[in-house]
C-alpha cells in the first residue's frame, strides 16, 4: 500500500509521459535525487502544471510506492521566474540542474548540494555577479561536497602552509614558493589562491558574497576547467549548448 510523504526539494528536470503526465526527477532534502510521476501535469487545468517544471522548488505531497512515487500536491516557493527572462541566466541554470542531476543519488543525504543549487540559483539573478564566476564556485564547492577537490591549503609537494605561489597539475594541488623555485607548477596569484579557499571552506550562505578582478576569474576558471575535466568524465549537453553560443 502506498504511504504518504512530504518532500522538499527542487525539480531538475522533467519529460512528458503518454498524454497528460510528466516524469520528473527531484532532489530533495529527505530522499536524495528521486523520480516522481506527476499525473495530468500537462493538463492546462492542473495544479501541478507549474509544480513539475524545471527551477520549481518547493513541498511536494507525494504517494510513495515500492518503486516509484506520485505527488499529488505541491506547494512551491520560487520558481525562479527571473532565469526564464534572461536567456544566459537560463542557460547557466539548466547546467547547474544537470551538474547536480551528474552527482546526487537516491537514498543519499544530498542536503548540502540542494542548498549549493539553490543559493548558487540566486545568484545567478544577482545582477552585481559574473554569471561565469557564480558557474566556477559552484562547480568547485560541489565537488567539494563529493569529497574530490583540489589541496588548497598546504604545498603539495613539502607541506607548508606558508607563502602558496603556484599550483602543480601532476599533484593537482598548490606549491609554496620554495618549491616553485625548484622548477615545479605554475605560478598562481595569490588572490587566486584565496579564492579557491573561500569556496571550499566559505559557510554556503557567504559563498555568493564577493567579486574578483578580470585577471583572477580568467585564472580561476582555467584551474577550475582542468579541475572538472580530472574528477568528472561526463558530457554534459547543456554545457556543450552553452559553448556553441559562446556563452
Amino acid at each position: 500500500m502506498s504511504e504518504k510523504t512530504e518532500l522538499t526539494g527542487m525539480v531538475l528536470s522533467a519529460a512528458p509521459i503518454g498524454e497528460y503526465d510528466k516524469r520528473i526527477v527531484l532532489l530533495t532534502r529527505e530522499r536524495g535525487k528521486i523520480s516522481a510521476f506527476a499525473k495530468g501535469a500537462r493538463r492546462q487545468n492542473s495544479p501541478l502544471l507549474a509544480a513539475a517544471k524545471p527551477f520549481s522548488f518547493g513541498t511536494f505531497e507525494c504517494f510513495e510506492g515500492r518503486s516509484s512515487y506520485n505527488i499529488y500536491q505541491a506547494q512551491i516557493t520560487n520558481y525562479f521566474e527571473n532565469l526564464s527572462l534572461d536567456f544566459e541566466g537560463a542557460c547557466y541554470g539548466m547546467y547547474f540542474l544537470e551538474f547536480a542531476d551528474y552527482y546526487t543519488r537516491e537514498n543519499n543525504d544530498e542536503s548540502e548540494m540542494l542548498k549549493l543549487l539553490y543559493v548558487s540559483l540566486r545568484a545567478l539573478e544577482k545582477p552585481s555577479l559574473k554569471k561565469e564566476l557564480v558557474r566556477y564556485i559552484y562547480e568547485l564547492r560541489a565537488m567539494v561536497i563529493n569529497g574530490e577537490y583540489p589541496e588548497a591549503f598546504a604545498c603539495v609537494n613539502c607541506g607548508s602552509s606558508e607563502n602558496l605561489k603556484g599550483y602543480w597539475k601532476e599533484k593537482n594541488g598548490v606549491l609554496c614558493e620554495k618549491c616553485m623555485a625548484e622548477g615545479r607548477g605554475e605560478p598562481l596569484l595569490t588572490s587566486t589562491i584565496f579564492t579557491m579557499q573561500y569556496v571550499i571552506c566559505a559557510p554556503l550562505e557567504k559563498l555568493y558574497t564577493f567579486t574578483v578582478s578580470e585577471e583572477v576569474l580568467k585564472e580561476f576558471s582555467r584551474l577550475q576547467e582542468r579541475f572538472r575535466r580530472t574528477y568528472i568524465d561526463k558530457k554534459f549537453k547543456s554545457l556543450e549548448i552553452m559553448g556553441s553560443l559562446k556563452i
